[in-house]
């Protein structure tokens, strides 16, 4: 049997997850009865606290059901109790602190991770420079790129062409990120806004400078004026595209992400070493894989999934019906292994058993009967 858990549910949440983040973790736990306690990330909290005060004034839930916790989190993870349940969504870093705290570690409590990732989209061969395929995704990476600023865990970081294609896809990709204007978004002329916050936009521009050490800049949308904003308080950063034609000898480029309007475009020489290139990545929540022969997207398909959590096809039959590489259905599966946390989110039934206990029950067969009358 399933029977709900019968502690808590703490979700732990990063800045870029303030509405989406709660929302999609809190209704497969109220639907099991586990009340539900969100500790927003400080810089975003207003919005979550804004969303939970209009629900709980609202009356849809018995008092209690649901919770917010703002501000500081010390004493938070202390509370936790064997029947408990954590979810959280942010970087590796704090992932590994969680799962290392004292109460997590001394009563078991069961715990879900959907951490930061590199996540990777790849070109395959048949796909040649003005091939539908191409185009795809050529759209696709720089609407990765721009969507949300960049701000997203599921974001294309890297993306891998063959090396026949790469002048060819670096100019195609720079030309469409050169169309992104930036600045404040409430000018109907701006396509893309601001990071979240000053210490985002320090902490994105050290990570593209910390790139540019190793590998080439093949675009720099920074170079552009902001529309309608000032760039002495502004958070904007214009999309950056950055390259190798080597990235076998670059490990950074396999570890760092920049989470900001920033990608790194990289030439691989067979399938097999592009696979290998994106392994190095140590788990992603997506990788996208763009080409028109069947066959061949099948069997990249399956060769990546070990190290991700979601493969994205797309062929040109599905060019203007696909959910894009960073929209994850419910009855899909939003986590990944190895970096990108080992746990996943949404997944219709498979969400709800995370609220749950599974228990075998041992008992004559009249009394089995009635527990499945």
């Amino acid at each position: 049997v399933l029977v709900p858990r019968l502690g808590v549910a703490l979700f732990i949440n990063a800045f870029n997850f303030p509405s989406w983040g709660l929302w999609e973790k809190a209704a497969p736990a109220l639907l099991s009865g586990v009340p539900v306690i969100v500790k927003p990330a400080t810089s975003t909290a207003w919005l979550t606290h804004q969303m939970v005060k209009d629900v709980v004034d609202a009356k849809i839930f018995p008092p209690g059901a649901l919770s917010i916790v703002c501000g500081s989190s010390a004493g938070l993870l202390d509370a936790l109790a064997p029947f408990d349940v954590v979810s959280f969504t942010g970087s590796a870093d704090t992932a590994e602190k969680i799962r290392m705290h004292p109460a997590v570690a001394k009563h078991s409590v069961r715990v879900n991770i959907e951490a930061d990732s590199v996540n990777s989209a790849l070109l395959m061969p048949d796909a040649v420079p003005g091939s539908e395929a191409f185009d795809l995704l050529i759209k696709e990476a720089a609407r990765e790129m721009t969507q949300k600023s960049g701000q997203k865990c599921t974001a294309i970081r890297r993306i891998f062409v063959p090396r026949a294609h790469y002048n060819a896809a670096a100019e195609a990709l720079s030309a469409r990120l050169a169309k992104t204007t930036v600045g404040n978004p409430r000018n109907e002329t701006v396509r893309m806004g601001a990071l979240v916050n000053r210490e985002q936009f320090t902490t994105v521009t050290h990570g593209i400078v910390q790139l540019q050490a190793h590998i080439a800049t093949l675009f720099d949308g920074r170079k552009t004026a902001l529309i309608d904003a000032d760039p002495a308080v502004a958070c904007c950063v214009g999309p950056v595209l950055l390259g190798t034609e080597n990235p076998e000898s670059v490990s950074i480029v396999h570890e760092v992400e920049v989470f900001g309007p920033v990608a790194t475009l990289m030439a691989y020489e067979t399938p097999d070493r592009a696979t290998a290139l994106i392994r190095r990545g140590e788990g992603s929540l997506v990788c996208s894989v763009f080409g028109a022969d069947n066959t061949t997207l099948a069997a990249a398909a399956i060769d990546l999934a070990s190290s991700h959590g979601r493969i994205h096809v797309i062929s040109p039959e599905v060019g203007a019906q696909h959910t894009g590489h960073g929209n994850v259905m419910p009855q899909s599966l939003h986590g990944g292994p190895g970096r990108a946390g080992g746990g996943e989110e949404l997944g219709g039934l498979r969400a709800l058993h995370f609220y749950h206990q599974r228990s075998a029950i041992q008992a004559s067969s009249n009394i089995l009967e009635k527990l499945t009358a």
